[in-house]
């Protein structure tokens, strides 16, 4: 796979993420939203690691590592960075039974706009300004 293949490959289901994140919105099932964000943003800063390094993401999921490594974190501005901090937990406290009861309360239906919202914002300025 070229390195060229690889950036569309994470551009395309970044782009399928925020579909099914949106999707997921619509039907109310919130404890989704906020994981489905996270991997829409995950997939982006990985097609912006794959196109600044010329190779293949690490295996993380962590936001602020892929941003750090790419060598573009610089580039994010004070409420990127807060917004990307906020997200990061959401990877892991949807997959845990542990987390599920209290992230239930926080993602209500105006929060889980409020995330997708900032996530499209987050997406298409990083197609902008990195690839």
């Amino acid at each position: 796979m070229t390195t060229a293949e690889k950036i569309q490959y994470w551009v395309d289901i970044s782009d399928y993420d925020l579909e099914t994140a949106d999707a997921i919105l619509q039907t109310k099932r919130y404890l989704y939203v906020g994981f489905m964000c996270h991997q829409v943003i995950e997939k982006i800063f990985k097609a912006c690691y794959a196109k600044l390094k010329e190779d293949t993401p690490p295996y993380t999921h962590k936001l602020i590592y892929l941003a750090t490594h790419s060598g573009f974190y610089d580039m994010l501005g004070e409420e990127q960075i807060n917004f990307v901090l906020e997200l990061e937990p959401l990877n892991i406290e949807a997959r845990y039974p542990e987390y599920k009861e209290r992230l239930q309360k926080r993602l209500t239906s105006s929060y889980c706009e409020y995330l997708i919202k900032n996530t499209k914002h987050l997406q298409q300025w990083t197609k902008e300004h990195i690839l």
